[in-house]
Formats: C-alpha cells, sequence, structure tokens
C-alpha cells in the first residue's frame, strides 16, 4: 500500500469511530427534527382543527384567539409551514438558517402556551422541545459549525 492509500484508510476509520464528528452537530440534528416534527404535528391539529364539529372545550368561549376552532386552525396551519421551512433551514447548516430556525422554534413555544389551560401536560412539552431546540441553535449553529465542516 502507498501513503496515499494509508491516509485514506485512516481516514476513513477516523470518520467511522466519530472521531472527525463535528461538535454540536447531533444538537443540529435535534433541533431540525423537532422542528420538522412539531410542524407536523402542528399541521395535524390544523387539519383536525378544520374538520371538527363537536362541542368547544369548556372554557375556549374565553380564549386568546376567540371562541372559534377554525381560528386556531388557521394559526396552526402557519405555525406549522413555518416550522417545516425552518427544519428543512436548519438541517442546511446557514446561519441565517440558524437565526429563522430560532425565531421559528420561539413561535412554536409562544404558540404553545395558549393550549396550557387546555392541555397543560401536552403545552408543556411543546414549551421543553422549543427550549432545548432553542439552546441547541444558540450553542451549536454558529459559525465554528462552517469552518469545522470545510476543514480549516
Amino acid at each position: 500500500m502507498t501513503t496515499a492509500d494509508d491516509a485514506a484508510v485512516t481516514a476513513a476509520a477516523r470518520a467511522y469511530s466519530g472521531d472527525d464528528e463535528i461538535p454540536g452537530l447531533g444538537w443540529l440534528f435535534f433541533a431540525g427534527t423537532m422542528l420538522g416534527l412539531a410542524g407536523l404535528m402542528r399541521i395535524v391539529d390544523a387539519i383536525w382543527a378544520f374538520r371538527y364539529n363537536g362541542n368547544l372545550p369548556d372554557g375556549l368561549q374565553d380564549g386568546t384567539l376567540g371562541d372559534s376552532v377554525t381560528t386556531y386552525g388557521w394559526v396552526w396551519l402557519i405555525v406549522g409551514a413555518l416550522l417545516i421551512a425552518a427544519s428543512a433551514m436548519v438541517l442546511t447548516k446557514s446561519q441565517f438558517a440558524r437565526w429563522f430556525g430560532i425565531v421559528a422554534a420561539g413561535v412554536m413555544t409562544v404558540t404553545a402556551m395558549f393550549w396550557m389551560p387546555y392541555y397543560p401536560i401536552w403545552a408543556l412539552t411543546y414549551v421543553l422541545l422549543g427550549s432545548l431546540t432553542i439552546y441547541a441553535l444558540a450553542t451549536y449553529g454558529g459559525k465554528e459549525l462552517d469552518r469545522s465542516s470545510s476543514g480549516v
């Protein structure tokens, strides 16, 4: 084997063992995945709201967005599209995507508060996932990632 072959084998072994892993790559993948899953769940919530014909939950008449479940459906549909777009962008690892993802995760967290009186555990789960997503993007989505991936 030549020196070039030895270098290629060594590089492949290091890549396989995870030695060349970019710091924070797992957190960024988590952030992108959570944004996408939350977006899909919000779109499913929107479809439910548009098709819902039953009685409104107790207290919804005094809800943050009024007494129409359809209003909540439109908000969830818009938030869901925003979250899916942010997910796709975050997985590209650009700086604009980082900030767009932080804003989208903030919107996800704030809109979860609308359902806090009705579904507190579900709303708190959204808040926790949104907070972890913001942490991941704020901590590991910086310019250091771009330098590490280019080999500089």
